[in-house]
């Protein structure tokens, strides 16, 4: 067992496969570990801490809610978030103002949090909160997120141009660089909890973003079904855009290390899903040809430049790809989503437990934290935390965020699984 360690030192130690003192915790670390804001406003009725202010939408797509310095201290959370100064429709998390979900949870969002009521009872939400634009997400009526509205123009071969893909790839400006700098020094000296945090334009063919939420007119090829039939039939044009995307992103990564050097621990580099729940929807060449470059020439960069760690995000049966993922050069995986098919929390820790970090895992949030009991939730936790430990390279994190309608006393539960006592 290891001596008494900070939260920085804990998370440092499990990241490089090193004894912990207890199992470090990442509840709203990132923007794929967090929980729905209304989650978050009932845990904290329920633990006695205030409301007042409402708890802010730290990420409007998912309506992710902000953990708060003094929730993060009552549940000691390890991991914090470098927070982004812009989010992904494309204004600033600023000038927060009062708003209600549909389930009636009074919380806080940012000053261009604009929206409109669509005929069918949805809402519309805007790029840049320029409601003179076509909105580009709808949360439907009763619903708890927003969806991506496509605004996919006709394509036309003979003018395709890489160029139009690659719109809301920029180079970070002076003001956003400064703020980080200031964000990451606060961060450093307030706390002792590792600092995370996302990267600008490293996430190859995220189809959270390939919508272009934050763009007013988007280009190129911008639907759906439309890019994943050009990693096929346009492979040329899409790998055109990630050099040019990972050309643009290293220069980033160059200015961004300038600005808040080792301060961080973690990065969040790739979102980009891979995987369903059954099978892969992307097969070993593809990934071998289309992604794995990229992705090295991003962790490369990281690991001969800078101290940070790099994670890898990829939901569904992505095990096959997992060595392909080490052999790009990531050092953690998240959600690590058991439930699907071939993820066996066993099999994982066997084969490649001591050759990259499971930042996930934790608890199933598609069955047991929402619909089990905090007695099924507290053994399944205990369950998890055992085997995943076994190698000693983990991070505790529920399978990506925690889900609405969640029962808050199962979300209890998983922190007293943990140790927390209230």
């Amino acid at each position: 067992m290891a001596l008494s360690m900070t939260s920085r030192q804990r998370v440092k130690a499990a990241l490089e496969h090193k004894p912990v003192d207890r199992v470090p915790l990442d509840f709203g670390g990132t923007v794929l570990t967090g929980a729905h804001v209304s989650i978050v406003a009932k845990l904290r009725q329920a633990l006695g801490l205030p409301n007042k202010p409402p708890v802010k939408v730290c990420e409007p797509a998912q309506m992710l809610g902000e953990v708060a310095e003094d929730l993060q201290k009552l549940l000691q959370v390890d991991v914090v978030m470098l927070p982004s100064t812009h989010n992904v429709y494309g204004f600033p998390n600023a000038d927060w103002k009062p708003w209600r979900t549909f389930d009636g949870t009074d919380v806080l969002v940012p000053g261009l949090f604009n929206t409109t009521p669509a005929p069918d009872g949805s809402i519309l939400m805007y790029p840049q909160g320029d409601t003179s634009v076509p909105p580009s997400a709808k949360m439907p009526n009763g619903g708890f997120y927003f969806d991506a509205i496509i605004r996919q123009e006709p394509i036309d071969e003979a003018r395709l141009n890489p160029a139009d893909n690659l719109e809301e790839f920029q180079l970070l400006d002076e003001a956003a660089l400064r703020a980080m700098e200031k964000n990451a020094a606060a961060l450093y000296a307030a706390t002792d909890c590792a600092i995370s945090s996302g990267l600008p334009g490293t996430a190859f063919g995220d189809i959270f973003l390939v919508p272009g939420p934050a763009l007013k007119h988007p280009k190129g090829i911008r639907d759906l079904e439309e890019w994943y039939i050009s990693t096929i039939s346009r492979r040329d044009y899409i790998l055109e855009v990630f050099d040019r995307q990972a050309e643009i992103a290293l220069k980033n990564l160059e200015m961004m290390y300038q600005a808040v050097g080792d301060k961080i621990q973690a990065v969040f580099v790739c979102g980009t899903d891979l995987a369903a729940q059954e099978t892969l929807f992307c097969n070993l060449d593809a990934y071998r040809q289309l992604y794995k470059p990229f992705h090295k020439r991003i962790n490369d960069w990281i690991h001969a430049h800078t101290g940070w760690k790099t994670m890898k995000h990829c939901c569904g049966a992505c095990r096959p790809l997992i060595e392909g993922f080490i052999e790009a050069g990531f050092d953690a995986l998240n959600p690590v989503q058991c439930s699907a098919k071939g993820m066996e929390p066993e099999g994982l820790v066997e084969d490649f437990g001591d050759r990259i970090v499971f930042w996930g895992g934790g608890v199933d949030t598609q069955k047991t934290l929402p619909f089990g009991t905090p007695d099924e939730v507290y053994r399944q936790v205990q369950e998890r935390v055992e085997v995943f430990s076994r190698k000693k390279g983990f991070v505790f994190a529920a399978i990506h965020n925690i889900q609405c309608n969640t029962p808050v006393d199962n979300v209890i539960a998983m922190f007293r699984a943990l140790g927390r006592s209230f």
